[in-house]
């Protein structure tokens, strides 16, 4: 496993993040515990989760099957570079939150803090992630009360999740003021297929000095042979969520054929090059992988041993465009 710097900071993470969003709500807990123990003997290091995951029945599950694997040793809290997020309604079977329990007020924060930390077992928290926008919640009130848990020990770094480049900017000005760190990382959806992110919220990232950790790195499937599998009958993911949807606009479903010829006649395997793609992008720390099975991780951890060519990565230009050079982009 390569490693790099996490953005402007000190910290080194693999250029792969394990993330957990499945654990519990479709990978029991002794498949979840068998797959981190893979990732972290492969040298994966940082694992992402929420405190929302685990099915809306069972919000907090993940984090509580994460928790339950440190508590098996062999010092494996102290490999992991654990990040979580804060923000979404914990009310089990998604109804209204009690006022409060959800959003970025200091209070929801404080307390959302002290439940991860029980769920996960541990004293720390590596990055402690915003995982939404919250505009009634002003950021000096939230560094003020990221503050109060940084000098307890219980956070070590910020970090964003679904910002806009803005708000990017906002956070980090505001932190500036004050002589803060301010956020670090900033989880993006990130693809070949979706590459908005290319015209604000990259850019705003990589001139704050921010780890980009692009989730959703093959589309819901979309670009991980949703076509092959649909033809062999066993992409059961294919027909459904967001890669059914995209299969279902021709436009979509003749980019994503090129894609699976192109793939194909280099004998790559399109989830691999969708994963190794994503490395070689400017201001890329490490794609979210969710594996389900162990097959699912091999496959991405062999992506990122993939050296794409200068000419591959201009096909896959030719098939997936993007919007273009950030500034220009707003200038068509």
């Amino acid at each position: 496993m390569d490693y790099t710097q996490l953005g402007r900071t000190g910290l080194r993470v693999g250029r792969l993040v394990l993330g957990t969003m499945n654990f519990g709500a479709l990978t029991g807990e002794a498949d979840s515990h068998a797959l981190m123990d893979a990732a972290l003997d492969a040298g994966v290091n940082l694992f992402d989760t929420a405190n929302v995951y685990g099915g809306t029945e069972h919000k907090g599950r993940t984090e509580s099957i994460v928790g339950s694997w440190f508590a098996g040793g062999a010092g494996r809290r102290d490999r992991v570079v654990l990040a979580t997020k804060v923000y979404g309604n914990m009310a089990v079977g998604g109804g209204p939150p009690w006022p409060n329990h959800d959003r970025l007020s200091a209070v929801n924060i404080r307390r959302s803090v002290e439940e991860s930390l029980r769920r996960l077992g541990t004293d720390r928290i590596d990055i402690y992630q915003f995982h939404h926008i919250d505009r009634a919640t002003p950021f000096e009130e939230i560094w003020q009360a990221l503050d109060v848990l940084i000098t307890q020990g219980k956070v070590l770094y910020a970090g964003s999740s679904n910002f806009p480049g803005y708000k990017i900017a906002q956070a980090n000005e505001t932190a500036a003021r004050t002589g803060r760190v301010g956020l670090v990382s900033e989880q993006c959806l990130y693809n070949l297929a979706e590459r908005r992110a290319e015209m604000e919220v990259i850019p705003a990232a990589v001139d704050y000095g921010l780890g980009v950790i692009p989730w959703s790195p093959l589309r819901g499937g979309l670009l991980g042979g949703a076509l092959r599998k649909e033809r062999e009958g066993d992409g059961s993911r294919s027909v459904s969520g967001r890669s059914a949807e995209g299969l279902a606009d021709p436009a979509t479903r003749a980019r994503v054929q090129a894609y699976e010829e192109l793939t194909a006649k280099h004998g790559l395997d399109p989830g691999e090059v969708a994963l190794a793609w994503l490395l070689t992008r400017p201001g890329v720390t490490a794609p979210i992988v969710g594996p389900r099975t162990r097959a699912h991780l091999d496959s991405a951890l062999r992506a990122v041993e993939l050296d794409l060519s200068d000419d591959l990565l201009a096909e896959l230009d030719a098939i997936f465009p993007g919007p273009g050079p950030a500034h220009e982009a707003f200038a068509l």
